[in-house]
């Protein structure tokens, strides 16, 4: 199991996404593309939500920038625990740089049972 925001994570993750096939996505997050910068001890990890799926790398389609550390990322994203991830958001945990409507849309936008099922085999697969 390889250990998470690693390359061999990426590597996991895309391997997943792919045997995943269609998400079945809503518009409002087939449409969407966040970038996500993680800092952690040895510095910052960037990677991207677009399209519903997490890639590495930031996106040229992204309009907003999150910022977080890496628990914050898998209890937001992974976990989709929205109570943490507005705890985190009010408590400067999660700082936004960009289009703050990106974040509503996300917030809003219910993720389909196929994005559900990827995360949690994503989440099962990072140490």
């Amino acid at each position: 199991m390889p250990a998470f925001l690693t390359d061999d994570w990426f590597t996991t993750v895309e391997q997943l996404t792919a045997a995943a096939g269609d998400l079945n996505l809503p518009p409002a997050l087939a449409n969407l593309a966040i970038n996500l910068v993680v800092t952690d001890a040895s510095g910052n990890i960037e990677l991207s939500l677009d399209g519903g799926k997490i890639v590495k790398g930031t996106s040229p389609n992204a309009k907003t920038t999150l910022n977080m550390d890496a628990e914050t990322l898998r209890k937001v994203f992974l976990e989709f625990d929205m109570a943490a991830a507005m705890q985190a958001f009010m408590t400067g945990k999660i700082k936004v740089q960009g289009d703050m409507s990106q974040l509503m849309a996300l917030q809003t936008a219910k993720p389909s049972q196929e994005q559900k099922s990827l995360f949690k085999s994503i989440l099962e697969h990072s140490a």
